[in-house]
């Protein structure tokens, strides 16, 4: 599980096996958690919601879209790795 950021109790992450969806960010704080597709910069799309108020999505997503370039070039290393990775094995 990738730990892209955090800011205090709030986690946002991603996992290896969700590679083979569209690029993503989870966010985690406590027994909250949301999930953003993320399209391009300044462009995320709340996928999933369990616990966040409208006030804190507001703030997370204002944190993702400050963050976008970090999130998906860690998204981009780490899912091209897997792929890899996973192309070797199933092929050998």
């Amino acid at each position: 599980m990738p730990t892209v950021l955090r800011i205090g109790s709030i986690i946002f992450f991603f996992t290896s096996y969700d590679c083979n969806e569209p690029p993503h960010i989870h966010i985690v704080d406590g027994r909250k958690e949301c999930k953003y597709w993320l399209k391009e910069e300044f462009v995320i799309f709340l996928a999933d919601n369990n616990g966040f108020s409208k006030a804190e999505l507001l703030n997370l997503r204002r944190i993702v879209i400050e963050n976008f370039q970090l999130i998906k070039k860690a998204w981009d290393e780490h899912c091209k790795s897997t792929s890899k990775k996973e192309y070797k094995t199933k092929h050998r």
